[in-house]
C-alpha cells in the first residue's frame, strides 16, 4: 500500500513538473477582481473586472500548490488541452463574515481578487469553495482570452516603490510588499523607519530569521490624506489610502480593510507574493487573511508579536490557538470536521496532522501539566473555543503574545511554505 501511494506521489510530482512557465505564461500578472455576495444561507460570485499588471512575483516552477490550505482555491486550465497549469489556495474576509451573527440578518458584497501569471493562450479559471464538510466544490468558472481588448491595462494608484531588502529573483524568493496606511506625505520618513522595525521584527523569530536571505521586502510610498485609522466606536474616522478600520465585525482589535481593489492596485506597483499593511497607530490591533493580506499596528508595544503572529495567518495559513476571545464568530470550527489548518485539530482526522510527532507515552488528549510543558501533544483549547479544538503544544506565538515562540508544527508549516515559494 505504501509503495502504491509513493508511486502515485511520484507520478503527481512528475506531472506538475512538466508545466513549463514559458510555454503557458508571460512574466506579467492577470488579476481577476470579483464580488462574493450573499448571506449565511446562500452565496454567489459576481464578475468584477480583469486587469493586466506589469510584474509576476510568484514561482515559475512550483505552479501547482499542494498544501490544500484555505477556505477557497482557484485553478487555471489551458483551454485547448484541458491541462491544469496553475493553482492556489486562499481565504477571504467574506468567509469569516459568514460565521458572524450579522450574516444571518443581511446580505453583503465583498470585493476579492485572484492573480496568476498572464497566460499566452485562452484559459479557464475555476474557483472552488469548501462546503460544510471541508470538501471543495466548484462555485465559479470563467473562460479568459488574454487578447481580450477589455482587459484593463491602466495603472491606477501608481506610486514610487522601495526595494528595501533584495536577495534575488522574485521567482525564487518570498516577495512581501508593505503598504503604508495612515501615513501622510509628511510622515513618509516615519514609514521608512517603521519599515526597518517591521523587518527586524519579522526576522527576529524562527524560522524566519534563518531564512532572511529567502525574502525580498518591497514597499510602496503611498501617502494618506490623514494620519491614523478609523475607530468607529470612538467616532474616529480618517481619510486613509486603503481605508482600514478597527472593530471589523465589531471586534475592537480586529484591524482590517474591505477596500480590496485599492489595496491590489497599490501592491501591483511591485512583484509580490504577500501583502502586509502597516497601520500608523499605537492602538493594539491587526489581522490577516491567508494569501490575501496581513495587518499590524506600527506603534504598538506588541509590534513584534503582531508582525509574526499575523504573518503566520497570512503566509502559512496557521490557525489561532487561543481560546479566550471576544471574536464574533459562531461555530468557526465545527467539531465534527477536521480543520484545514495544520496546527489545529478536532481529532476527526488526526492522522493527517502532527500525530507522528507525539511520543508513544504521551496521552491523547494531553493534560496541560508541567510534565508535558515542552512536549508535543494534543492540548484542548484553540480556534477561539475552550473545548473541542486542540493545539500541538501548551504555548506558541499563535496562542500567546510571545515572540520567537512558534511550536514545532507551526515552524515546519512556515518552512514548507518558504520552500515552496523559493522553489526548493
Amino acid at each position: 500500500m505504501k509503495r502504491t501511494i509513493l508511486l502515485l506521489l511520484v507520478l503527481v510530482i512528475n506531472l506538475f513538473s512538466q508545466i513549463k512557465f514559458d510555454e503557458y505564461f508571460t512574466d506579467k500578472t492577470l488579476r481577476f477582481d470579483y464580488y462574493n455576495v450573499g448571506d449565511a444561507n446562500s452565496q454567489t460570485i459576481v464578475f468584477g473586472e480583469l486587469r493586466e499588471e506589469p510584474f509576476w512575483g510568484g514561482p515559475k516552477k512550483n505552479l501547482i500548490e499542494l498544501f490544500n490550505f484555505g477556505n477557497f482555491k482557484y485553478e487555471v486550465y489551458d483551454k485547448a488541452s484541458g491541462k491544469l497549469i496553475f493553482s492556489k489556495g486562499y481565504s477571504t474576509l467574506f468567509a469569516e463574515w459568514l460565521t458572524t451573527p450579522e450574516a444571518k440578518k443581511i446580505k453583503r458584497a465583498f470585493s476579492e481578487t485572484v492573480i496568476f501569471p498572464y497566460p499566452k493562450k485562452e484559459v479557464v479559471l475555476k474557483i472552488f469553495k469548501r462546503d460544510r464538510k471541508n470538501d471543495f466544490q466548484l462555485v465559479y468558472e470563467l473562460e479568459i482570452d488574454p487578447s481580450n481588448p477589455f482587459i484593463k491595462k491602466d495603472k491606477p494608484n501608481k506610486y514610487p516603490a522601495i526595494k528595501f531588502l533584495y536577495n534575488g529573483n522574485s521567482s525564487e524568493k518570498v516577495d512581501i510588499v508593505v503598504i503604508p496606511e495612515g501615513y501622510t506625505k509628511e510622515e513618509m520618513e516615519k514609514f521608512k523607519k517603521d519599515l526597518e522595525k517591521f523587518v527586524q521584527s519579522l526576522f527576529g523569530s524562527s524560522p524566519y530569521k534563518e531564512n532572511k536571505n529567502n525574502f525580498n521586502i518591497w514597499a510602496v510610498e503611498a501617502p494618506s490624506m490623514e494620519s491614523g485609522t478609523d475607530i468607529p466606536r470612538q467616532n474616529i474616522w480618517k481619510n486613509t489610502i486603503v481605508n482600514t478600520s478597527f472593530y471589523t465585525f465589531d471586534t475592537e482589535r480586529y484591524l482590517m480593510t474591505e477596500d480590496n481593489k485599492t489595496l491590489r492596485d497599490l501592491a501591483g506597483n511591485v512583484p509580490y507574493d504577500l501583502i502586509y499593511i502597516l497601520v500608523n497607530t499605537s492602538k493594539y490591533g491587526g489581522g490577516a487573511i491567508y494569501n490575501h493580506y496581513s495587518v499590524a499596528a506600527s506603534d504598538n508595544e506588541h509590534l513584534e508579536y503582531l508582525i509574526v503572529h499575523e504573518f503566520g495567518h497570512g503566509f502559512a495559513g496557521l490557525g489561532d490557538e487561543y481560546y479566550t476571545s471576544q471574536v464574533s464568530y459562531e461555530e468557526f470550527y465545527p467539531h465534527d470536521v477536521e480543520p484545514w489548518e495544520r496546527n489545529l485539530t478536532t481529532l476527526v482526522d488526526f492522522d493527517k496532522k502532527w500525530k507522528n510527532l507525539i511520543d508513544k507515552e504521551t496521552p491523547i488528549p494531553t493534560p496541560a501539566t508541567e510534565e508535558f510543558k515542552n512536549k508535543v501533544g494534543v492540548f484542548e483549547g484553540g480556534g477561539y473555543v475552550p473545548k473541542g479544538v486542540y493545539r500541538p503544544m501548551q504555548d506558541c506565538t499563535m496562542k500567546s503574545r510571545t515572540v520567537n515562540n512558534f511550536c514545532v508544527v507551526c515552524k515546519k508549516t512556515i518552512q514548507d511554505v518558504i520552500n515552496f515559494y523559493c522553489e526548493k
